[in-house]
């Protein structure tokens, strides 16, 4: 039996909270973030996004694209009361929720409380009740598998609505340029594009062993995505096993202040994120790739639980000069990442559990 999976995104979440509570912020572009020297976008609203203005951009770029963007200081807290608000309304429907962030579920709504056979229907009704109780818009997409209804709710955003069912879904995938693809990423389009492939048409027309020869275990799942195949279940209990940043730069950093000077604004970003996924870990680890591609990881663990912006930062400085010890090349790309997690379990009442 096709599963039948809702993937609901909410539009410029953190900005259009800031635009309904604050009048004086609506129809402008607005960045959430710090907009000091060394400040980080965390999100932009839409009229922030024709400018160029994005998510992970620093301030000093996002003011050069937008020279009257506005500013404003992110509220974690409201953030994740709103979220709140929205899961409830998921779980009206159905208990197979699987959140990805504050702002973003896959809903697997196949067998659900209301026994409405119409995901369409049931979707229509969550953006409704959304917008009446919160006054923000959410798009959704629609589809019999996680890939496909994550793909289709990015396709008429804001507010959108996408529904790919099976016998649409050959023709939708062929058509998809290769960078709209979710999972593959801005690094993996160019490659592939370099290798003639720009489209699901073309990426259907390469065999399964070359796919994985260049790109290792990923190759495996681009064949089978761009021909509909994801066999992942919507699982409430999902455990996620890290959670990272990453910022390659315009120039390459050659000089340690430049180098520190970056690191800070990852800093800031990367507990944002933090905070935003409600995740927390005890290890830490510093990516660097360097001018001639070369690429070393440094980690660290301790025992009590990273949250404090200012103790992960001295700890990312002291991998850092671990790092470029003896190294005589410019750095081209820094990241990251919290493991060793201790996520707290999401759930209504208690534990969730499938109800199939």
């Amino acid at each position: 039996m096709l599963r039948k999976i809702i993937h609901i995104d909410m539009d410029a979440f953190f900005a259009s909270v800031e635009q309904r509570d604050f009048p004086q912020y609506r129809g402008k572009p607005l960045a959430v973030g710090g907009a000091g020297e060394r400040g980080v976008v965390a999100a932009a609203s839409y009229e922030a996004r024709k400018y160029g203005v994005k998510s992970a951009m620093s301030s000093k770029m996002a003011l050069r694209k937008c020279p009257h963007l506005i500013f404003a200081k992110p509220r974690f807290d409201v953030y994740a009361s709103v979220s709140k608000q929205i899961r409830a309304i998921f779980y009206e429907y159905t208990d197979l929720v699987e959140p990805l962030s504050l702002d973003e579920a896959y809903l697997d709504i196949t067998e659900n409380k209301f026994n409405n056979p119409s995901a369409t229907l049931i979707a229509k009704e969550i953006k409704q009740k959304i917008k009446v109780q919160t006054l923000l818009t959410a798009s959704a997409g629609v589809s019999y598998n996680k890939f496909l209804a994550k793909v289709a709710s990015a396709v008429q955003k804001p507010d959108g609505l996408t529904v790919i069912t099976p016998d649409k879904a050959e023709k939708f995938l062929e058509e998809l340029p290769i960078e709209k693809f979710y999972g593959i990423g801005k690094v993996t389009a160019g490659k592939m594009q370099k290798m003639g492939i720009h489209t699901g048409a073309d990426l259907k027309k390469v065999e399964k062993n070359v796919l994985i020869k260049q790109f290792g275990k990923y190759g495996g799942m681009y064949y089978d995505i761009v021909r509909g195949i994801d066999e992942r279940l919507v699982s409430p209990d999902r455990t996620r096993k890290s959670l990272g940043i990453e910022h390659t730069f315009h120039k390459d950093l050659d000089n340690l202040r430049e180098m520190f000077d970056a690191l800070s604004e990852l800093a800031d970003l990367f507990v944002d994120r933090l905070k935003k996924s409600n995740v927390y870990g005890r290890t830490l680890t510093l990516k660097v790739k360097f001018s001639n591609f070369e690429q070393i990881t440094r980690s660290k663990t301790l025992p009590q639980k990273l949250t404090n912006r200012e103790v992960i930062y001295r700890l990312a400085e002291e991998l850092l000069i671990h790092a470029i010890t003896d190294q005589e090349v410019s750095v081209r790309l820094l990241g990251l990442a919290v493991s060793n997690l201790d996520e707290p379990e999401i759930s209504k009442n208690g534990q969730l559990s499938f109800i199939f």
